[in-house]
């Protein structure tokens, strides 16, 4: 999709930060971490996630555990339910949900052209 930044390296290594709530206060070392501050940049931004079995998620990044794990809000499914590539992808609100690392295949964020310049730190 055209304005979304792949990111997935970033989100694959959930144990150099831990940003489960963006206003709360964490232990001196975390906020510190360039990690972390990148991370709280993608709060609220739109994401693009596809999992194993073909489907994709869109919805706002909400947060990130320990293990990976991401929480969007506002999601909407997208899935092909038709074996033909030309068929159009079937779609459904969802509202909250959370997608386990386990099964995120891709992970693509919509911002800027300057933001995405800032993003590619974060695959290093």
């Amino acid at each position: 999709m055209e304005g979304f930044s792949e990111s997935t390296s970033a989100l694959q290594n959930p144990q150099d930060f831990h940003s489960d709530r963006p206003g709360a206060s964490h232990s001196a070392a975390n906020n510190n971490s360039p990690l972390v501050a990148q991370l709280q940049k993608l709060l609220f931004h739109r994401m693009l996630i596809g999992v194993n079995d073909g489907r994709f998620f869109l919805g706002v990044f909400h947060c990130i555990d320990k293990q990976g794990n991401i929480i969007l809000q506002d999601a909407v499914e997208y899935r092909n339910t038709r074996r033909s590539a030309t068929s159009p992808m079937d779609q459904r609100c969802l509202g909250l949900i959370l997608i386990p690392a386990s099964c995120r295949s891709s992970c693509h964020v919509d911002c800027s052209i300057e933001e995405q310049l800032s993003l590619l730190s974060l695959q290093k």
